[in-house]
């Protein structure tokens, strides 16, 4: 068995959707694993991780629109507003979601679909530095 993990870091500017396809690939390019499975994990509560399509940015705009409705900012009956008024939005928006992706790897490269891509949903208005965790398990 072989394993390999690196925390990418990626900075944001606010909501929306960040991909980070092409890092995740280069990642898969150093490790020696060329059949397993690629867990990739977010270690933060106010943001998200989605496979999303990556060929239209009409989706991202839809996703972004979608969940703005779904949960907006300033609903009266929300009470952690310690950190601001899009905190807890957004833990809301986190848990509707996922923080944790796992992608099978065939022949030293993670099976995505051909318009699919890997991407960060930041929650939160203000900018943040946030760590992706990327650890693949398998045989070289």
């Amino acid at each position: 068995m072989r394993q390999s993990s690196e925390t990418l870091e990626i900075t944001t500017h606010g909501q929306g959707l960040y991909e980070f396809t092409s890092e995740l690939g280069r990642f898969m390019a150093m490790s020696s694993v060329r059949e397993g499975l690629l867990t990739v994990y977010c270690r933060h509560t106010s943001c998200s991780l989605l496979v999303q399509e990556n060929a239209d940015p009409d989706v991202q705009t839809d996703l972004k629109s979608f969940f703005a409705r779904l949960v907006p900012t300033g609903m009266e009956w929300i009470v952690h507003t310690t950190e601001g008024p899009d905190d807890m939005p957004a833990h809301i928006k986190s848990a509707l979601t996922q923080t944790s992706i796992s992608i099978p790897v065939i022949d030293g490269r993670p099976v995505l679909g051909t318009w699919q891509g890997l991407y960060l949903f930041e929650h939160r208005d203000a900018p943040h530095r946030r760590q992706v965790v990327m650890h693949v398990l398998g045989e070289g």
